[in-house]
């Protein structure tokens, strides 16, 4: 079959942790201080690296071999999810790192999402049915009653039961506030009967758990319209009662989405009450006894905040895997004759010029997606561990300005970059024999899942830049210029520095243009070009970060010379930044200048004209 996990080592990942990030910092604080130091990295995935191509990889193909199946009011999973599921909870890589108790030993953010990296690269439509268990679980943890704790989360960290979150709706996606499902409450304190649809569900239902507990969004009847009066309630497949038997909930699989990916992953159309009989538990307060407003949505965003991170790190664990396999290809394929010596005879096409091209541009993408997602990590731990009130809110910040870029910029470059990787394999790329076929079509959903990337970009521009008065995203400004004009003088990279400083200077530009045409009520010239502007902000924040990586692995370099075994890795890492400035930093200032154009062409042309 096609599926081949690519990597090769977990080299980039030990030096992100080891070397680059402060994560002394991290492992010192007492959650993590007993079980972990950093210099444990690579005994901990060593053996998840063994995992993902003897255990996981196979699994992967079974997705494809063996797609979800609807038959009867009943879904068919991939045998072998199911034993993989039950396998990782038992080794601890599952839901039981959510586990808040205070002798429970979790993984650092930091650490726990290297594993995730390996994990969702050897078998990314299988990784979806973890992630949401454990978003679940921590709504329970976060919002639940004790009663509520002790009913749902020991069988969900330990791999019993699974979670969903249910937002989608047949008549309203991502506009949420318009969803029709109704609860209404019951004589029972906290219970009340739920009545909806909801599609696109991923992990809405499997064969391999007893139970299926939904975060389910409705509205109390009375509640306010809109998403203010929009409410979040537990929702089993299967009620479970006092002493713990199970009752039919009136919860039924519809349907099962056919989808142009992610064949193995049980994407669910559900129906809720449709014979009056289903239930769920309110979490937080009724509605109508707090002036109609819910609490649901601001509840669901602490998992879909994190749901949007993992979904930025698939994509980049799909588009390193598509990198890597695209290089083995390369090494082995041999195919025509260099242009500079063809005398010398057919060549390995790693040897070709555009192909070493796409595989530093691979390379590189994939550098500096990750230096966005592990500093997003980092924060994480410091935000929820750090003793210091100051660093936490600082973390805070950080994690609300770059998550939209952190789940959007991969999800949306991923697509073409696998195409290139595609492209790179010739003939042999289009067919599904070849891993970087089924990679490209796996990851597309990724820019669409948890919010499509315009609607990320809506966040960005008309949230995340002005909250806090647009203190935080100066401040964030403030930094991306500071270490330019720290580092702008450096002899090696100097060039890629003077790159670094014109971008700044064009995302200012871009950014003060979009202000004046706001300050002249031309109020669409935002979500027309805001997708750009995420965009030219995630390559200039992921330039600062690569170019951070760069000075590091320079300095290492010029330390170890040539003949040091480790020389090529540090020498790849500064060619992938002097890659990553030269050739795609540069779109942020040609963004700036598109911005300042102000074509409105796309809103003036008429609707009719697009029958033409």
């Amino acid at each position: 079959m096609a599926a081949n996990f690519a990597y090769l080592n977990t080299r980039d990942l030990e030096f992100i942790v080891q070397e680059w990030l402060p994560t002394e910092e991290i492992f010192a604080y007492p959650q993590f201080a007993d079980y972990y130091s950093k210099e444990d990295i690579k005994s901990v995935l060593d053996p998840i690296l063994k995992m993902c191509k003897e255990v996981i990889e196979p699994t992967n193909d079974d997705g494809e071999a063996n797609p979800v199946k609807f038959e009867n009011g009943k879904v068919t999973l991939p045998p072998s999810f199911g034993p993989l599921f039950h396998q990782l909870q038992e080794e601890g890589w599952g839901t039981s790192n959510i586990d808040e108790s205070e002798d429970a030993m979790i993984l650092p953010h930091i650490l726990h999402s290297l594993v995730f990296e390996l994990i969702g690269a050897a078998n990314p439509t299988f990784l979806p049915y973890i992630i949401l268990t454990s978003g679940a679980a921590g709504l329970i943890q976060s919002f639940g009653s004790e009663k509520l704790k002790e009913m749902f989360l020991p069988k969900m960290m330990d791999g019993t039961w699974s979670g969903t979150m249910c937002l989608t709706e047949p008549s309203a996606g991502s506009d949420v506030g318009d969803i029709l499902s109704k609860a209404f409450p019951t004589d029972q304190p906290g219970v009340y009967k739920i009545k909806g649809q909801k599609i696109f569900i991923t992990g809405g239902d499997n064969d391999f758990t007893e139970n299926i507990i939904h975060l389910y969004l409705a509205r109390v009847e009375g509640a306010k319209p809109g998403t203010g009066g929009i409410s979040l309630f537990v929702v089993p497949k299967f009620w479970v009662n006092e002493d713990g038997s199970f009752e039919p909930n009136d919860v039924e699989t519809t349907g099962a989405e056919h989808k142009l990916g992610q064949h193995g992953s049980c994407t669910a159309a559900l129906s809720f009450g449709e014979n009056n009989g289903c239930r769920g538990w309110l979490l937080g307060k009724n509605p109508l006894e707090n002036e109609g407003k819910g609490q649901g949505m601001a509840q669901m965003f602490q998992m879909m905040n994190m749901a949007r991170m993992e979904t930025g790190h698939l994509a980049t664990s799909c588009i390193a895997n598509a990198i890597y396999n695209t290089r083995d290809y390369a090494k082995d394929r041999i195919q025509g004759r260099l242009l500079t010596n063809p005398k010398a005879g057919r060549t390995a096409i790693i040897n070709h010029e555009d192909i070493r091209r796409t595989l530093l541009m691979g390379k590189a993408h994939t550098e500096a997606m990750r230096a966005m997602m592990y500093k997003n990590y980092f924060a994480f731990d410091v935000r929820e561990h750090d003793p210091d009130p100051e660093k936490r809110k600082a973390a805070s910040e950080l994690i609300d300005i770059t998550t939209p870029l952190c789940k959007a910029y991969p999800t949306d470059e991923g697509w073409w970059l696998c195409a290139e990787a595609i492209q790179a394999y010739g003939g042999y790329g289009y067919c599904e024999e070849y891993p970087v076929a089924q990679i490209a079509r796996d990851m597309k959903i990724y820019s669409i899942w948890e919010g499509t990337n315009y609607i990320q970009s809506l966040d960005l521009c008309g949230r995340k830049m002005t909250m806090g008065k647009g203190v935080p995203f100066a401040n964030f400004m403030k930094e991306i210029y500071t270490f330019y004009a720290a580092n702008k003088d450096n002899e090696s990279l100097g060039k890629e520095f003077g790159v670094l400083g014109k971008a700044f200077e064009g995302m200012n530009r871009a950014l003060n243009t979009m202000q004046g045409y706001l300050g002249n009520k031309d109020f669409s010239m935002m979500p027309l070009y805001s997708r750009r502007i995420l965009t030219a902000l995630s390559q200039l924040y992921a330039g600062r970060l690569i170019l951070d990586q760069a000075l590091l692995a320079d300095k290492k370099a010029k330390e170890l010379g040539p003949d040091h075994y480790d020389y090529n890795f540090y020498a790849g890492k500064v060619a992938a930044a002097r890659y990553y400035l030269l050739n795609v930093v540069p779109n942020v200032w040609v963004v700036a200048d598109i911005i300042e154009l102000g074509d409105r062409s796309a809103l003036e042309v008429p609707v009719e004209a697009f029958d033409y």
